[in-house]
């Protein structure tokens, strides 16, 4: 009888880390299964926001190499000014009208109410199209600039067209 309950525990111990084994090897595959579905929809949803941010970029001094070379006079004698020294200066005087007592007058907006509009945020599209966003606290509209750089450094705008949302 004591062989017999000796031979059914041992039977039994080597059942529980067969089951044990399979258990624990299963739930390894299944982790590693797990990541690596994470790990391929993790990349794929970089790179398809990778793609998108390309394409909102399309439009942009830092991605078009033919407006950067618009500021590239070398080649006639002339001087070459630098994109990327460029876009923050054209964007802080764009801004810097802001100040105007009856409101950014590069909005093509005159003053409606008690307030006054001003461009909230900018994107230089080349060499000579700037697209803004202004508003003043409850209307919106978007404008399209034309800005030139002369040999002096002096930075001038013009409004081309400007749209103001209703409400």
């Amino acid at each position: 009888m004591k062989k017999s309950l000796m031979l059914y525990l041992f039977i039994l111990a080597i059942l529980m880390n067969v089951f044990t084994y399979a258990f624990y090897s299963g739930e390894v595959k299944f982790g590693q299964e797990r990541y690596d579905k994470t790990t391929k929809k993790l990349r794929d949803s970089i790179s398809l926001m990778k793609n998108k941010l390309a394409e909102a970029d399309y439009f942009s001094l830092e991605h078009n190499e033919n407006a950067q070379n618009y500021f590239d006079n070398s080649a006639s004698g002339g001087k070459v000014i630098l994109y990327e020294k460029l876009i923050p200066v054209v964007t802080e005087k764009l801004l810097d009208f802001n100040s105007n007592p009856k409101g950014n007058p590069y909005t093509g907006q005159d003053q409606i109410g008690p307030n006054k509009f001003i461009i909230n945020k900018v994107k230089i599209l080349n060499h000579r199209w700037i697209i803004a966003d202004y508003s003043n606290g409850e209307l919106w509209g978007e404008v399209l600039l034309k800005y030139f750089v002369d040999n002096d450094d002096n930075i001038t705008f013009e409004v081309n067209q400007t749209w103001l949302y209703q409400k």
